[in-house]
């Protein structure tokens, strides 16, 4: 059963959405507008309940996690609140999933929280360095929050366009205004300064201890294969790659039960 609840983290309110028993395991959403935890991650808590403890928040500026006082979000602000939430949480040791933007928080984390952080599964994740910020990425941080605007979004990130029903876009538009003035604090033009902000070093990565699945679509166009998984690969000391053929920018949703599969053996993985 998966429950809702606000946690004061560092004095600033953080929503997470729970579910499960077991180890711990923090889901770490990624960067589109409408994006949430619990939007991100429901079909994964529920499908992984039986064997972990999910956590999964919404970050600072999405969903129902308003931005610290005087912060405008970003990398350091997105890592240090992950692991002080699960600090608060009292999770001394977790795996670490993210998605995107959640995929680069996952590695930053891991690699500031070594004794903390057991495993890692980046999913899509932005981070290599020298990866520039995709048309595809620029135009869904753009989008406006519509259901034209839903539907674009979709489209870029979904590879499988028999997924873009009527019913998926109306819920995306309204995930979109809801979030939409927090939001437009976020991303705004020029966009490609926020994309290296996301981007980590070299000597960051290289200094990540835990494990770490790379999971990929091959028909990614926000964060391309080629150009945002491959210099990961080369880079982290224990890592690992698998790649979904026609799969967009969320195998979670285009390959549920292949990705929750995947997933489980990963996070058992010694």
């Amino acid at each position: 059963m998966r429950t809702e609840r606000t946690v004061v983290v560092d004095g600033s309110p953080v929503h997470v959405t729970e579910g499960g028993a077991g180890p711990a395991v923090l889901l770490l959403h990624g960067s589109g507008p409408g994006t949430t935890g619990s939007g991100a991650w429901a079909a994964t808590v529920d499908a992984l309940a039986g064997s972990w403890r999910l956590v999964a928040p919404d970050q600072a500026g999405f969903g129902r996690t308003p931005l610290p006082l005087g912060s405008r979000g970003g990398l350091r602000v997105w890592t240090q609140q992950a692991a002080a939430l699960m600090e608060a949480l009292g999770h001394g040791s977790y795996a670490v999933v993210g998605h995107s933007m959640g995929g680069a928080v996952a590695l930053a984390l891991a690699a500031a929280r070594p004794r903390q952080v057991t495993h890692v599964v980046a999913v899509g994740a932005m981070g290599a360095p020298g990866a520039p910020l995709s048309p595809d990425l620029d135009a869904v941080w753009a989008a406006p929050a519509t259901e034209d605007g839903a539907r674009d979004v979709l489209e870029r990130i979904l590879h499988d366009r028999s997924l873009v029903t009527d019913a998926a876009v109306a819920a995306r538009a309204a995930a979109m205004r809801a979030g939409e003035d927090a939001f437009a604090r976020l991303f705004p033009p020029p966009r490609a300064r926020w994309a290296e902000d996301l981007t980590l070093s070299e000597e960051t990565l290289t200094a990540v201890r835990a494990p770490v699945l790379l999971v990929h679509g091959a028909q990614d166009r926000l964060t391309p294969l080629r150009s945002a998984a491959l210099p990961l690969l080369d880079l982290l000391p224990d890592a690992r790659l698998h790649a979904f053929g026609r799969c967009g920018h969320a195998p979670a949703v285009e390959h549920p039960e292949e990705f929750h599969r995947l997933l489980a053996g990963s996070l058992t993985r010694a």
